[in-house]
């Protein structure tokens, strides 16, 4: 493996990649909208010479380099959340900018810098004769991942039939390698009362002041949450409340809340469900809790739904796919910090449902995900592009 000739290979696309990234920042794509995104992905594998390049009914855009058997597979989701507050941006999200060092833009670390690195990574392997008949590589450009993290590859393996011996997920890592996550699960709570005019509220059964006992509960429960020593402690938070009342003058007679629910290693749904389901406040009222159904159609009209559980999943320092990449790491930038993500991705599906082991390199930085402002850094498109090119040969030796 000559480590020095796939770094100066890296190193000599960065303005390629720099120039797909920022035309990938400039074509809106939230979840649900990506079609530009993906067409524009569809274009660069093609013109970089993928032997096959496919966008199934969903609207996920797979390019395959190489013939081997082993199929080993990088994934990208490809959407982005909104802009949020304009005011807070000081560059328009979508032009971007960039400079001598970073590359500024909505998407730019979560994560379109992951589908650019990986792209070039596998045209890195095709340029340097890396490919070999023991692997075919495949990458994936996924949608819908920040509406429902997970279901773009229930997808592919269900309904494409594409089932990779390992996956790299290209999430932003800080620069470090990360091998597992938290699951989580969205969480409704709903609670009835009986509506009267608000002249005389004694009249009726305020909802909202039923449901404020419940948050109560709810925000003190947060304190209890299992605790793993490599994941860290589950959590949860109050993330939404709604209601209903005839009018601005009435009891209201509905109030509900929504629950992000992280899940840590140990804990599962029925688990989550359970401990709220058993709150005192909850039995009193006879409240209602359930976990949301995801249902919104993809870009291509297609509508697959599931529910809002999204499994928690650790792959172990040991396994040959962590190893194969900590040592392309090793070999090129020095010994690398193996850690986890605070944050949920894509192998809740691959991993948490599926058992398809996963491994998380990524370019850019986590705390930029959502965020105003975000950028990526011109070096991490590079090396990481140089790390992916060597994690096949490395694995299938």
């Amino acid at each position: 493996m000559d480590f020095n000739a796939i770094k100066k290979a890296a190193a000599g696309y960065e303005k390629d990649m720099t120039k797909f990234l920022r035309d990938l920042v400039a074509i809106p794509g939230e979840s649900c909208g990506e079609e530009g995104v993906i067409k524009r992905i569809e274009k660069e594998m093609k013109d970089l010479g993928f032997d096959k390049v496919v966008i199934d009914p969903m609207g996920n855009v797979l390019g395959y380099m190489g013939t081997g058997k082993t199929l080993i597979a990088y994934d990208a989701h490809i959407d982005t959340v909104g802009l949020g507050e304009l005011s807070n941006w000081k560059f328009d999200p979508y032009e971007g900018y960039e400079n001598e060092t970073e590359i500024g833009g909505r998407g730019t670390s979560d994560q379109l810098g992951g589908i650019v690195s990986a792209t070039y990574g596998a045209k890195i392997m095709k340029d340097l004769g890396l490919l070999s008949d023991k692997y075919t590589v495949l990458v994936t450009g996924t949608v819908q991942e920040e509406d429902c993290d997970g279901l773009c590859w229930q997808y592919i393996i269900n309904e494409d039939k594409v089932r990779p011996e390992f996956v790299v997920i290209t999430e932003p890592t800080d620069g470090n390698i990360y091998r597992g996550q938290r699951g989580r699960m969205e969480i409704r709570v709903e609670v009835k009362g009986v509506s009267c005019h608000g002249s005389a509220p004694e009249r009726g059964d305020n909802a909202i002041y039923k449901m404020a006992d419940i948050v109560k509960e709810v925000q003190a429960l947060n304190e209890k949450l299992h605790y793993d020593p490599f994941l860290g402690k589950g959590t949860l938070a109050v993330s939404q409340s709604f209601y209903n009342s005839p009018s601005r003058c009435a009891v209201a007679d509905m109030a509900a809340i929504s629950i992000d629910r992280r899940l840590t290693d140990g804990e599962t749904w029925e688990m989550a469900l359970e401990e709220i389901r058993s709150l005192p406040s909850v039995q009193k009222y006879g409240a209602v809790v359930s976990m949301y159904k995801y249902d919104s159609p993809s870009w291509t009209n297609l509508v697959y739904p599931t529910e809002c559980y999204f499994p928690t999943w650790v792959i172990p320092a040991e396994h040959p796919a962590t190893l194969a990449m900590v040592e392309s790491f090793k070999g090129m930038y020095g010994e690398p910090v193996v850690d986890k993500w605070t944050f949920s991705t894509n192998g809740v599906s691959i991993m948490g449902r599926y058992g398809i082991p996963c491994i998380g390199f990524g370019p850019g930085k986590e705390a930029q995900a959502h965020a105003p402002n975000e950028i990526t850094w011109k070096e991490d498109l590079v090396k990481c592009a140089a790390v992916y090119a060597a994690v096949p040969t490395l694995y299938c030796k």
